[in-house]
């Protein structure tokens, strides 16, 4: 790329500059040190296993290690708060998703703004949620599960994982006429370990955390929340094919 000569000029003086600066004053090449990624939700969910994915690669690309901490609590928003509030060098990352990156901007009142406290790397990932549920129940399919939660509707526990998790089943209820009692969980992964225990009824959860434990038979799955149909799991309606028209969420 030829420079203007002026142009030129003061780049090179610049460069002579710089190297006359003391040590201590030159710019450090990042990262220097390790980068600690903060996972506002509990180990061996989704979010967190994309994380440990992610913090892998990273320290082969810049030699330098990601350190993983699970901050829960709050539907994310403990986690979040803890990387808004730290020093603005790029050594502390944010990991989330729509819930704990807007949602929760529109619900909770935050000692942060979602938008100006933050500057977005990249895009990760993008998946849809699965509508399941305890081996115990009766419903087959998904008509089946409406109508059990029509005729209990004083008794249903709906697991809450995060306000992704509470926006999507508030979703469903709007669709369907029906009303459950939520709740709340840390994450994904215990959630999921009190639907296999039957502790609580159903959950809508991402299809990463869920899948592995529908296709070993401890939880049942109703529908994904896709206009198309998983290609790992292609035996699982869409919402709209199990009779919820509109239930999309990715």
């Amino acid at each position: 790329m030829k420079l203007p000569r002026r142009r030129f000029l003061h780049l090179t003086a610049g460069a002579a500059a710089l190297t006359a600066l003391p040590g201590k004053a030159r710019a450090q090449q990042y990262p220097a040190r390790p980068n600690t990624m903060i996972v506002p939700f509990a180990a061996v969910g989704p979010t967190d296993t994309l994380a440990r994915i992610l913090a892998t690669h990273m320290k082969e690309r810049l030699g330098q290690s990601v350190i993983i901490e699970n901050i829960t609590g709050a539907e994310g928003s403990i986690g979040v708060g803890r990387v808004a509030r730290a020093t603005p060098d790029g050594y502390t990352l944010s990991i989330g998703h729509w819930g704990t990156h807007v949602v929760s901007g529109a619900i909770l009142t935050l000692p942060y703004h979602v938008l100006e406290d933050f500057e977005p790397i990249a895009v990760l990932a993008a998946g849809p949620q699965l509508v399941v549920g305890k081996k115990a129940l009766p419903a087959k399919d998904m008509r089946e599960l409406v109508g059990w939660l029509k005729a209990n509707p004083d008794r249903v526990l709906a697991a809450i994982a995060g306000s992704g998790s509470h926006i999507a089943w508030a979703f469903i209820q709007n669709l369907t006429g029906t009303r459950a009692q939520f709740v709340p969980y840390r994450g994904a992964a215990p959630a999921l370990q009190d639907i296999v225990a039957g502790h609580v009824d159903v959950m809508c959860t991402q299809a990463l955390s869920a899948l592995p434990l529908v296709r070993d038979g401890k939880i049942k799955a109703y529908a994904v929340t896709s206009k198309t149909r998983l290609s790992i799991a292609s035996d699982i309606p869409t919402a709209e094919e199990a009779g919820i028209a509109g239930l999309e969420i990715s």
